[in-house]
């Protein structure tokens, strides 16, 4: 079902709208705006799920074991070695 709204768009928006339209990749302005706002809706819902799985892992993180500082440089430091080894650098 198709809703009828109006909208207003900058001098710009306009003529990029149209000219989408005009290289035959839209095929009307109700088009390029609605594709539009589709990936608006993709682009919400994948920040959504990035912001889910981070808060999990900071979540993981900090019901996990502690671990200090020059701990974590030093596991760094070896993961670092290790990569550098098994690339042959």
């Amino acid at each position: 079902m198709s809703v009828k709204a109006s909208v207003s768009l900058t001098e710009s928006q306009d003529a990029y709208a149209r000219e989408m339209v005009a290289q035959g990749r839209y095929p009307s302005l109700s088009a390029v705006l609605q594709h539009g706002l589709e990936l608006l809706r993709m682009e919400a819902a994948l920040k959504d799920a990035e912001l889910d799985a981070l808060r999990g892992l900071l979540s993981d993180r900090q019901d996990g074991p502690f671990v200090t500082l020059e701990e974590g440089r030093e596991r760094t430091r070896r993961m670092i070695a290790a990569k550098t080894a098994d690339d042959g650098l």
